[in-house]
């Protein structure tokens, strides 16, 4: 039995069934679904009843997702099913299938997770795993919870680039082209622009820095605007790419691993940088909303959050020890010393919520 299951058992509370739930046969109103009044073993048994998860921004590649949604079968004969989409769609699929519901479960940039409770499309769910998870990083109620952390990172294709850069200031004196994604979306181009501030003299509260930084590579004809995925890396279209480290390792070693002849360099910019989380949000209208919790359950179960750190990210409990070998995958700590958490969130989530008008008014009209 694993330490997951383990902790079901061991864990169970006291707690009521469904509010309002129909005669059998009849849909489930998951608006009155309490995941936090339920115990680990009633969620456990719906969830397998339910049978299956649709997730959205949970893709195998992603932060190890693969492993942990291939165990979640295994254990509990739950199948899986994902949709790969950034956290500004996840939300805005939530609220537009509201009536037909089609996804449970969806990871987010920190920022969003504010953005999707205040939209009603999130129900809450606590996990047993609560008090291990530092108070910045979870709503009160259990609306989002962050798994893991990231930090902004450099990805240099050193076949194109001899020199990789180190610092945002390394790459203003370059002549590459810089890879950033869409800012106007997804959590990890908006952390890019956190991260060039942060590096120049700027915080969440004055981005103004690092939206200068993009105008200038944009003056230069220096910003990629196309995709930072995988495919694009693998072709050899992206010579230098601003990425949370978990993606750029995970890309790095997957390409390298299918043609020894691809070389890329991972650094943390030393001039600064930031450092944030990634939540999960369960679908106020999912159609397997215990899936979803017991999904969440495992997400921050010991073995859960080994399997983030496989995918290279730093895991959100401070608790779970890494196997060395899992260790040893991770960029070494030092390299750390400039990053930075957020600290004031409240501005954070004002100034992402408004960045990608920024972006498009003050850099994109600059692209040469």
């Amino acid at each position: 039995m694993s330490q997951f299951k383990k902790g079901l058992v061991s864990t169970l509370l006291a707690g009521a069934l469904l509010a309002g739930c129909g005669a059998e046969g009849e849909a489930t109103d998951t608006k009155a679904v309490d995941l936090n009044g339920l115990t680990m073993e009633e969620i456990q048994t719906k969830a397998t009843e339910e049978g299956e998860i649709q997730s959205v921004g949970m893709p195998d590649t992603w932060a190890n997702w693969g492993e942990t949604w291939t165990e979640i079968e295994e254990e509990y004969q739950i199948t899986q099913a994902d949709t790969d989409m950034s956290s500004a769609e996840e939300i805005a699929l939530f609220e537009a299938e509201k009536d037909d519901p089609t996804k449970d479960i969806g990871d987010v940039g920190q920022s969003f997770g504010p953005i999707a409770e205040e939209k009603g499309v999130t129900i809450p769910y606590k996990t047993s795993y609560w008090d291990e998870v530092p108070e910045w990083a979870k709503d009160d109620d259990g609306d989002w919870v962050v798994g893991y952390t990231g930090t902004i990172s450099f990805i240099t294709n050193t076949d194109a680039v001899k020199e990789a850069p180190t610092s945002f200031a390394d790459i203003l004196e370059g002549d590459y082209k810089v890879s950033v994604g869409d800012v106007n979306a997804a959590t990890q181009a908006q952390n890019a622009v956190l991260a060039a501030a942060i590096a120049n003299g700027g915080d969440e509260t004055n981005l103004d820095s690092g939206i200068a930084f993009f105008a200038e590579l944009a003056s230069q004809g220096r910003l990629d605007m196309g995709d930072t995925d995988l495919a694009r890396l693998e072709a050899g279209e992206i010579e230098v790419g601003i990425y949370w480290d978990f993606n750029a390792l995970n890309y790095a070693d997957s390409i390298e691993a299918s043609n020894p002849n691809a070389s890329f360099d991972v650094t943390i910019p030393q001039d600064g940088t930031v450092q944030s989380g990634y939540a999960t949000i369960i679908n106020a209208y999912a159609p397997n909303p215990h899936a979803a919790a017991l999904a969440r359950e495992y997400i921050l179960s010991d073995e859960g959050q080994v399997n983030l750190a496989k995918g290279y990210a730093r895991p959100i409990r401070e608790s779970v020890e890494l196997p060395a070998e899992v260790q040893e995958k991770l960029i070494n700590p030092d390299q750390y010393s400039a990053a930075q958490p957020i600290e004031d969130k409240a501005a954070w989530d004002e100034a992402a919520a408004s960045l990608g008008q920024k972006w498009q008014e003050e850099v994109l009209t600059k692209i040469q």
